[in-house]
């Protein structure tokens, strides 16, 4: 059998709309395992939302969240695991601007870390509406350096915010919007994306870039699709991903495309 390391994006990928798994997409996966191949989660979420469906699916592999910044396996030590993390300063610099850039929300993330500033109750997906006392992020708070910052911002000041991050911590950070409705800014350590964590793994495991698959649709998934030998766009993903894969599914997302297509290419019964 010629073993295949299997990178699986969650958002618009492997979940469908609802943000669950299909029972068809955990059967897929199970039968992928048992026929020897690894497969892992590479994601932009952070591990609290993710391990869920890591458990789901069966996995034992380690976990790649904050689009490359932490690679660890859930419920066990690894000795491999890493974490990239920035200057808190820079959160902190933020904090000071909220105002100047009509900021709602700012989070900072880390493996063990969730804290965040909310000027109003902010709707943005992954975080929580009401924040609990001991998650209120200020410069008496965050004492270690986060992994990930999130921050929600009006629609017509996002660029011009991204732009003074850029000038200020280009050096150090890497700034992008999301996808999808909500106007939101994600920074990470400077360099890092899901193709370093997907490089370490196939590093890890000994596969050669030819036998990595990958499954992706979204902006934060280019560099992982064209790391792999077989990078594999959703359907519904976005043009500038279709032209870097090697190959499109014909299913969305919410069709069980990534099930579908894996399932035909590794001819899983």
């Amino acid at each position: 059998m010629n073993q295949k390391l299997i990178a699986l994006d969650l958002d618009g990928t492997t979940l469908n709309n609802e943000a669950k798994l299909s029972q068809k997409t955990i059967a897929t996966i199970r039968a992928a395992i048992k026929a020897g191949h690894i497969v892992t989660i590479v994601t932009g979420r952070p591990n609290r939302l993710s391990q869920t469906y890591y458990d789901q699916l069966g996995l034992t592999s380690p976990m790649i969240n904050f689009n490359g910044s932490l690679g660890h396996v859930p419920h066990h030590h690894w000795q491999y695991e890493y974490q990239y993390t920035f200057d808190r300063g820079i959160v902190f610099d933020l904090l000071k601007h909220q105002q100047e850039f009509n900021i709602s929300m700012i989070a900072a993330e880390g493996k063990h870390l969730f804290l965040a500033h909310q000027t109003a109750a902010t709707q943005v997906g992954f975080f929580p509406t009401v924040l609990t006392h001991d998650q209120q992020l200020s410069p008496a708070t965050l004492t270690q350096n986060p992994t990930s910052m999130t921050i929600a911002v009006d629609r017509p000041l996002q660029k011009k915010l991204q732009t003074y991050i850029e000038a200020h911590f280009g050096n150090d950070v890497d700034v992008a919007p999301w996808g999808g409705p909500n106007s939101v800014l994600e920074i990470g350590t400077k360099g890092v994306q899901k193709a370093v964590g997907l490089e370490r793994l196939a590093n890890y495991y000994q596969i050669d870039r030819q036998n990595v698959i990958a499954f992706g649709d979204e902006h934060n998934d280019n560099e992982m699709i064209a790391y792999a030998g077989q990078g594999v766009a959703m359907s519904n993903a976005t043009d500038k991903l279709k032209a870097i894969a090697d190959d499109v599914t014909t299913l969305n997302n919410d069709q069980d495309g990534m099930a579908d297509y894996l399932a035909k290419t590794l001819k899983l019964a």
